[in-house]
């Protein structure tokens, strides 16, 4: 991210009202290797064209603002790895990380990691490290640190359904590894911030929290989240593209300053949840528009979200999530020549 692009941010965080409307995605491993031209499984394990890719796409679009920047990231397997989860990969398909709790009584056997020494995470570190240099003669910086919220790791490590299920049958046992999770993530977003000193965000991304009620949320996804965003950071960025409405109200308790969701709600709802307090990125279809759809589609679309809104403080114009695989250049110079436009 170039500190142009993070001067914008901050602005819109803070409740400035630009002309042109911002414009704004998350891209990582499901758009960004295709889009390029690379195996998916090229893009991880190649570093010049993991960082090719990403040049390539601030270069073909200067006016939308790629968040988080150059991502070092494993999918899925990232933070999962650290506990011991095995890796499956393809040349040409998502990584997944495979189950490593068969019952909530294997919970006890669960040890932190060590965010320096294990499963990808040094592997992350040492990919920026080795390729900080050429980020920053690019014009950029890393500004982020990045991780998987806590519930969306232990439905990795557990299986959403065995997780989601758990909270109501065990839920000593669920806040037993909820407790490990949150204190390893505090570990690692440490790390990244004491290697990289130009870091002033998190992005944390949690879609469990979404199938969750308000009143589990407020047992199992808040005291979590609140102790994860107690840090000094400028932006405390926060990805959730299931259902928000039930979480929503929590976010500018939690400290969220910055949030991306899905298509289930409105940009005016989330708007009116959060109290205007947090900045919302989002939130045409990402699958059936920005992908799917042709540029006149796209047009239509954002023209529409634009027009819905009373107050258009606060919003980055993005898609409803991170950017689906298979959108097009020409799909996203349509997003952003409409935004201009308006």
């Amino acid at each position: 991210m170039t500190e142009a692009q993070w001067e914008t941010l901050l602005a819109v965080i803070h409740g400035e009202c630009l002309s042109p409307m911002p414009v704004g995605f998350i891209i990582d491993s499901p758009w960004l290797p295709n889009w390029a031209g690379h195996s998916i499984l090229d893009y991880f394990t190649d570093n010049r064209k993991w960082y090719d890719a990403h040049l390539q796409a601030f270069s073909a679009f200067p006016d939308a603002i790629f968040l988080p920047g150059f991502w070092a990231e494993y999918g899925m397997c990232t933070e999962p790895s650290a506990f011991g989860a095995k890796s499956v990969w393809e040349e040409n398909e998502f990584p997944f990380a495979q189950k490593l709790i068969a019952s909530v009584a294997e919970i006890n056997r669960i040890e932190p990691p060590n965010p320096e020494k294990d499963g990808l995470l040094p592997f992350v570190i040492k990919r920026l490290k080795h390729l900080q240099p050429e980020i920053e003669r690019a014009g950029h910086r890393i500004k982020f640190a990045v991780a998987r919220g806590p519930l969306n790791i232990a439905s990795f490590l557990m299986g959403a359904t065995e997780f989601l299920t758990a909270i109501k049958t065990d839920p000593d046992k669920i806040h037993q590894l909820l407790t490990i999770i949150t204190d390893f993530l505090q570990q690692w977003i440490a790390l990244q911030r004491a290697c990289f000193p130009s870091i002033d965000g998190l992005l944390l991304l949690d879609d469990l929290v979404g199938f969750l009620s308000k009143a589990s949320f407020q047992e199992f996804g808040l005291p979590y989240l609140k102790k994860i965003y107690d840090l000094d950071v400028a932006v405390k960025f926060f990805h959730n593209d299931a259902p928000c409405k039930a979480s929503a109200p929590f976010y500018p308790e939690i400290g969220i300053n910055l949030f991306n969701f899905g298509i289930q709600h409105t940009l005016a709802d989330v708007k009116t949840w959060t109290g205007n307090a947090v900045t919302l990125l989002g939130n045409i279809p990402p699958r059936d528009v920005l992908a799917n759809g042709t540029p006149d589609d796209v047009k239509k679309a954002v023209t529409s979200l634009i027009q819905s809104l009373p107050d258009r403080s606060r919003v980055i114009v993005s898609c409803g999530g991170g950017m689906p695989p298979g959108v097009s250049s020409a799909n996203l110079q349509a997003f952003i020549e409409t935004v201009r436009a308006h």
